[in-house]
């Protein structure tokens, strides 16, 4: 981890205190200048979740990703600075139909701040997400106006029981999947099991490969705003903020690489973005 560089890359001159307020200065600096994508995936290259790996494409190549990559940069960082952390393995909730389970296909960070555990996560792309501290009922407001808690729930997880993520707010500050009323919507659910870099890789091939998946046959980027969020799914984007939402149609390959760049943060040459399936 070549942190100056990392901390250039998402606009920080300095390295922040390693308390909860600098912390969570560090998360929503990375939100604001890294997007999350899948593009990759919609390219046919393999996903590398190793640490060089991850900050050539995100901090060199000014780049995106998805949460395992995003998550192991913001781990490889909080390392650096010091701050103890680990990987968590979670189930998303969002759009998930009636008695359907979803595997475990988002990774978090449990970080130990001042002594206490917290929720850490750069790398969830359906909304803007705060660090929380893991205590039941902890709740945190984010500037586009929704907000967010953690709930002890019940179940059969290892050491400190499951744990559920919940969003109330604006369903125009999300990836589009949340339904359309502004009340408590469950995000991810996960537990405090140790998680094994073979976990991780095992849970990144899947997300990248499985057939007929959100990752693997859409063409996904988000990333947070400064007083909102802004997503695109195929052609169409949406860019919500305090004052209302926008939304249109990407037209060309042209506006679509420009949008990428304008909005997104996400650096994509003329050739790839002429190789995405949305334009073949």
């Amino acid at each position: 981890m070549q942190l100056e560089r990392y901390l250039a890359r998402i606009g920080l001159p300095a390295a922040p205190v390693t308390d909860p307020e600098g912390l969570a200065r560090l998360q929503r600096a990375h939100r604001l200048a890294i997007g999350f994508e899948n593009l990759d995936v919609r390219l046919g290259r393999g996903i590398a979740i190793d640490e060089a790996s991850v900050f050539e494409k995100l901090v060199v190549q000014e780049r995106g990703g998805y949460c395992f990559e995003q998550n192991r940069l913001l781990s490889d960082a909080l390392s650096a600075l010091g701050v103890p952390n680990r990987p968590l393995l979670a189930r998303v909730w969002l759009g998930v139909v009636p008695d359907v389970v979803p595997p475990r296909t988002h990774v978090c960070l449990l970080a130990t701040i001042d002594g206490e555990p917290w929720l850490m996560d750069a790398g969830f792309g359906g909304s803007n997400l705060p660090p929380l501290p893991m205590r039941d009922g902890a709740q945190a407001i984010t500037p586009d106006g929704a907000a967010h808690r953690l709930v002890r729930t019940e179940g059969r997880g290892a050491l400190a029981g499951e744990w559920k993520l919940e969003r109330a707010g604006p369903s125009l500050a999300t990836d589009g999947r949340a339904a359309a009323h502004d009340a408590w919507q469950p995000q991810y659910s996960f537990d405090l099991a140790e998680v094994a870099a073979e976990d991780l890789e095992q849970a990144n091939h899947w997300t990248s490969t499985r057939p007929g998946t959100r990752f693997t046959t859409l063409h996904i980027a988000s990333i947070v705003l400064e007083n909102g969020f802004a997503a695109l799914t195929d052609r169409e984007l949406t860019v919500y903020r305090e004052s209302g939402a926008e939304k249109r149609s990407v037209t060309d390959l042209h506006d679509y690489r420009e949008t990428l760049r304008s909005i997104f943060r996400i650096r994509l040459s003329a050739e790839e973005v002429e190789r995405l399936p949305l334009f073949a």
